[in-house]
């Protein structure tokens, strides 16, 4: 009794890999919102070092709105929540958007 356990496999998977799009979180200006809560936010959250927060911070005060980080989009997600939710928490009405990074 033979047993030929060798298989031949003659077939190619192709996967097709891609990089995720980019999505930037925007902090809209508003008129309540302290700065320096702003450059707290932005600082626990978006990782900012004390001068890079002040920037953009001055940035949203300035032109009414700044791109405060890019991310695949299930992080900016969550950054933007967990920027809105610090902001609550401190009764600010922040408001923060995603935007599809164009390529």
């Amino acid at each position: 009794m033979s047993t030929n356990t060798d298989a031949v496999i003659d077939e190619k998977i192709d996967i097709d890999v891609s990089i995720p799009k980019l999505w930037r979180v925007v902090v809209i200006n508003d008129d309540f919102t302290p700065m320096e809560l702003v450059i707290d936010i932005l600082k626990a959250v978006f990782k900012h070092d004390e001068d890079s927060a002040k920037k953009k911070t001055l940035e949203v005060h300035n032109h009414g709105a700044a791109v405060v980080g890019e991310y695949v989009f299930e992080i900016a997600e969550q950054r933007a929540l967990e920027a809105t939710k610090i902001a609550r928490i401190n009764g600010s009405p922040l408001k923060l958007t995603l935007e599809e990074q164009r390529g």
